[in-house]
C-alpha cells in the first residue's frame, strides 16, 4: 500500500500583539493496519512590518508542533497548530506570516511541504 500525505491548509495569522497561529489540516489514506501515525509541523515565524517588509532575523523564528493521531478504516485525520512568539513583540502595525510550512509524517517517512508565505 501507498500512502498519501494530503495537508488541507487552513491559516490563521491575523495581526496580534505578540502571538501569531498558523493551522495546519489534513487527512493521510492508504495506511492499512497502522494503530496511529506520528505528524510534525514546522513553520518559520515573519514579523512583517507596516511597509510589507521582511524582517531582521531577531524577528524571525522557526517553530514546530507534533502529535500522534489515530488511523481508522486506513485513514487519520490530523490537525496541528503553532504559534510564534517574539521579543521584541510583534505589536500592530506590524503582522505574523508564515513561510516554509512543512509537514511530515515520522511514521511512514512522508513528506509535505506548502508553498507561499500565509
Amino acid at each position: 500500500m501507498v500512502a498519501v500525505l494530503a495537508p488541507a491548509d487552513r491559516r490563521d495569522a491575523t495581526p496580534c500583539l505578540s502571538t501569531g497561529r498558523q493551522t495546519v489540516t489534513g487527512k493521510e489514506a492508504g495506511l492499512g493496519d497502522e494503530a496511529q501515525i506520528h505528524v510534525v509541523l514546522e513553520a518559520t515565524g515573519l514579523c512583517i512590518n507596516g511597509g510589507g517588509n521582511h524582517p531582521k532575523a531577531v524577528n524571525k523564528a522557526s517553530f514546530t508542533a507534533q502529535g500522534d493521531f489515530p488511523v481508522q478504516n486506513g485513514k487519520a485525520d490530523f490537525s496541528l497548530s503553532v504559534t510564534a512568539v517574539f521579543q521584541p513583540n510583534c505589536s500592530p502595525p506590524m503582522t505574523v506570516a508564515f513561510t516554509d510550512v512543512k509537514v511530515t509524517d515520522t511514521t511512514n517517512n512522508l513528506v509535505k511541504s506548502l508553498p507561499g508565505t500565509f
